[in-house]
């Protein structure tokens, strides 16, 4: 599933909160500990498969032991991982999508959990589409907004504890210090997603 980032139009302003008939006001979520999210570009996809090598070092900067990594790096859902939080966010990193199997080849972090100050999910009002608003400080802000002018059409995975629990595309520049996260999930999914990436 291929998940969007959108420039947000029509996004929570800080200390505000959208109602949708009918629903409680979602109550959104504080990034909890700042140090174990990491927002890293993708360099390299690779579609859900078993490990067909020996496990390798998965923050390696050779293009070759980056490869032999993602060949040999188990993604089974509740395996442990055993860099769980420990990657240096200064290295590239093999990771996955532990939920569709997918195995990536991440670039360096360039954006913390301490860069988000509000993470939020809630239904679009005018696509009734689940969406997860992400609030940034000011400084994650203007981070965000050069990594994004710069990589239009590219994707950033959003990583908690060395595990990469979306990989959006950049749709555009995103100014603001709002972005919403687009797919095709549902409210609980969105509402699970937005809680994970506030490490909750």
């Amino acid at each position: 599933m291929r998940i969007l980032l959108l420039a947000a139009v029509a996004v929570l302003a800080t200390g505000c909160q959208a109602e949708v008939a009918g629903q409680a006001a979602p109550t959104g979520f504080i990034v909890k500990d700042g140090t174990q999210l990491r927002f890293r570009p993708v360099l390299t996809e690779v579609q859900p498969g078993p490990a067909t090598g020996p496990a390798a070092e998965r923050q390696s900067t050779d293009p070759a032991a980056q490869q032999a990594a993602v060949q040999g790096f188990d993604c089974a859902q509740g395996k442990p991982d055993p860099l769980d939080g420990r990657d240096d966010p200064a290295l590239p990193l093999v990771s996955c999508d532990r939920a569709q199997g997918t195995k990536y080849v991440l670039g360096p972090g360039f954006l913390s959990g301490a860069d988000v100050s509000r993470v939020d999910a809630v239904l679009d009002p005018q696509t009734g589409s689940s969406v997860i608003n992400l609030s940034f400080t000011a400084e994650g802000a203007r981070m965000w907004a050069e990594w994004t002018g710069q990589n239009v059409g590219k994707q950033v995975a959003v990583v908690l504890k060395s595990r990469v629990l979306t990989a959006p595309a950049v749709q555009s520049a995103i100014t603001g210090g709002e972005t919403q996260i687009t797919g095709k999930f549902t409210l609980p999914e969105a509402r699970q997603l937005a809680r994970d990436i506030a490490g909750g």
